[in-house]
């Protein structure tokens, strides 16, 4: 049986929904979802530049926990990038 996953603590939100390549309709683009502690977990490494503990320590989650977040959130991004993927943020209404 898993564990219950912990609270994470998310101090901001995303000002758009979606970022997508130009010229191509949303509808017709293979889309990856980042959810909200992905999205918080790379602003706290690549935005403010925070160590993985220190960023642990802000979202109140382990360094482990933390790593994993950020591992996979950079994976959708990249692979949106590379791949011309629509990159769907979580909003406040999905959590």
């Amino acid at each position: 049986m898993a564990r219950p996953k912990k609270c994470r603590r998310i101090c901001g939100r995303a000002s758009y929904s979606c970022f997508k390549p130009n010229g191509v309709p949303t509808t017709e683009l293979p889309q990856i979802k980042l959810l909200a502690e992905e999205l918080e977990a790379l602003r706290l490494a690549d935005f403010e530049g925070l160590s993985q503990q220190e960023a642990a320590d802000q979202m109140m989650v382990s360094r482990q926990t933390f790593g994993n977040i950020v591992k996979q959130a950079r994976f959708k991004v990249t692979s949106c990038l590379v791949q011309g993927k629509a990159l769907m943020l979580q909003t406040e209404k999905e959590e």
